[in-house]
């Protein structure tokens, strides 16, 4: 069975085609720049060659028959029909508290979703315009929707809710999701093969770290807490996002600078964490650069970035009783050995001894980077969220029949 998922983002679509049988990756690339001068769509051919196809792709529907076109070519396709695809899963944000799992996508799902969007208001649009791009061109091809939220829906009500009126929650939903579930469900099950050990007995700390981070707490196979909340701008300081600020900074900000609330949406967003930090880049490879040549800026931000990470681990680790396994994933938690270093330095007291030569001679494979008398496991797992959804999309296509 060949699955395409789909991953829509505002202005690019991410995509890959799974033979699942074998699990390979038969293609893959992303439309980027959509509704933009200069989109393109970017394809890894099989021996991992980069190909760039420029073109006007004005909306979604228009990016997607973009790629349908190209795994129909005859110079870089890998199918002859689109009925070789039978079935698409899609990445979709936010599933608010209506979905706890994967689900297959009707009528009912798309209201719920669209129900959401007040939630989710830059996210889910352009994911439901990928749904229905499938829908108008393969009709007849069963849909799947895979919830970065769902993941966190076994939070206990002492995690997720704030401390605001509890009117505000059953009026508006404003609750704490998470995000990055389809990662950190992934990563905390696989380390478990990869070690040996039972899903349902561990306490497993989940560090997914990169231009967008958050950590998650997972006892017994359920994620107990999170640190992302009901936007992604919750928790850890990211690469244009600012993380966890005083509410009082906020109002302080919008009268000092007459902003409104579309204004300091975008600042906080768009603008803060290491971006606005260290007056550089969002782009950790180029603070870690900094870092290296004693910029101050790049160090200070360099240096806020991975504190937050140490302290939601200390935190995560109060919280579950003890840790068994921490995992490093995601760009930054794959590829930057300081970062690591930084979140397991002094840590020899709650368990956690890093193996500093090996942490600095690897990066983006699966590996333990702890000492062998570490009682916490330390390892780096590639997160593959693609993988997982088109799994879910296959398993629930499979009951179904």
């Amino acid at each position: 069975m060949n699955i395409l998922v789909l991953n829509c983002g505002s202005s690019s679509i991410k995509y890959k085609l799974f033979e699942m049988k074998s699990k390979d990756v038969i293609a893959q690339g992303v439309v980027e720049k959509i509704g933009m001068k200069g989109s393109f769509l970017k394809l890894t051919l099989p021996n991992n060659q980069k190909v760039t196809l420029e073109g006007e792709v004005l909306e979604h529907r228009a990016g997607i028959e973009y790629i349908l076109g190209v795994l129909l070519s005859e110079k870089y396709g890998c199918i002859k029909s689109l009925d070789e695809i039978e079935a698409v899963g899609h990445r979709v944000v936010h599933g608010g508290e209506y979905f706890n799992e994967s689900v297959l996508i009707n009528d009912e799902v798309i209201q719920s979703l669209i129900d959401c969007i007040e939630i989710a208001p830059l996210h889910n649009p352009p994911n439901l315009k990928g749904i229905y791009a499938i829908q108008e061109l393969m009709p007849k091809t069963p849909q799947v929707a895979v919830f970065d939220t769902a993941f966190h829906q076994t939070m206990p009500d002492y995690a997720y809710m704030y401390g605001i009126p509890r009117s505000l929650y059953e009026k508006y939903g404003i609750r704490r999701y998470g995000f990055h579930g389809t990662s950190h469900r992934y990563v905390s099950q696989r380390v478990c093969e990869f070690l040996g050990v039972p899903f349902e007995e561990q306490r497993i700390i989940t560090a997914h770290i990169g231009n967008g981070g958050s950590v998650t707490a997972i006892k017994n196979g359920k994620s107990i807490d999170t640190s992302m909340g009901m936007t992604p701008v919750e928790g850890l300081i990211m690469g244009t996002r600012s993380g966890d600020i005083d509410p009082g900074v906020v109002s302080f900000i919008m009268e000092k600078e007459h902003m409104g609330t579309q204004g300091i949406s975008t600042l906080l967003n768009k603008f803060s964490g290491v971006l606005g930090i260290s007056g550089i880049s969002s782009d950790m490879r180029e603070i870690e650069n900094g870092y290296y040549e004693g910029n101050e800026r790049a160090v200070l931000a360099m240096n806020m970035y991975n504190y937050r990470i140490k302290k939601f681990v200390g935190a995560y680790t109060a919280a579950l009783g003890g840790c068994d396994i921490l995992v490093f994933t995601g760009g930054v938690g794959e590829n930057q050995a300081l970062t690591r270093e930084y979140v397991c330095k002094n840590m020899e007291y709650m368990g956690i001894e890093l193996d500093e030569e090996l942490n600095n001679s690897v990066r983006a494979k699966e590996i333990v980077i702890s000492k062998p008398t570490s009682k916490v496991k330390v390892l780096i797992i590639p997160t593959d969220e693609e993988l997982t959804i088109a799994q879910d999309t296959l398993e629930i296509l499979t009951v179904k029949k």
